[in-house]
């Protein structure tokens, strides 16, 4: 793949938060490193990219990120509360100025009818606030997983706009 292909959504991820002197950071679950890889394989990601934490288990996303305990026994992992909070520990915990996450049941197994396979929650965190949202993706798991990293990955791009740059040093 051509990361220098300015049409990627990754790509303009990366000019736009270096252009805004923004740092971005990422929690994932189900995709597993497939936002930070995606990012990083762009030259120049380290100027805005401070990292992220690949939180797959519970008591990664509640001891690294600080989820609660009681959103992951009230709401369990796949769930708006989770993902919020999830991108809230990402940013304060990196000391990032944008934070996006996720989290979702990519399959084949482990959907409900409650939380179906295919059911990704997304997490937002800046200096204005956090917000979660949700979406069922139809797929295989490989293809749930693509469709859950280039979502999140445009979730960053939008917020990008919302967030203020930092003040200049004096």
């Amino acid at each position: 793949m051509n990361c220098q292909n300015p049409s990627l959504p990754e790509t303009r991820l990366v000019a736009a938060a270096k252009a805004r002197r923004l740092r971005l950071a990422v929690a994932e679950s189900c995709t597993g490193g497939m936002i930070a890889q995606r990012i990083t394989a762009v030259p120049g990601a380290s100027a805005m990219f401070l990292g992220g934490v690949v939180s797959y288990a519970n008591d990664v996303k509640r001891d690294l990120l600080g989820v609660g305990q009681e959103i992951l026994d009230r709401e369990g992992a796949v769930s708006l509360d989770c993902a919020e909070a999830m991108a809230v520990g990402a940013r304060k915990r990196l000391g990032a100025d944008l934070a996006v996450s996720v989290t979702g049941i990519a399959g084949p197994d482990g959907g409900t009818p409650d939380k179906p396979v295919g059911l990704i929650c997304f997490g937002v965190a800046s200096k204005s606030g956090a917000r979660s949202e949700k979406h069922v993706f139809k797929g295989d798991r490989a293809g749930i997983r693509l469709q859950a990293a280039d979502h999140a990955i445009a979730l960053a791009l939008a917020e990008l706009g919302n967030v203020k740059p930092p003040e200049p040093q004096a």
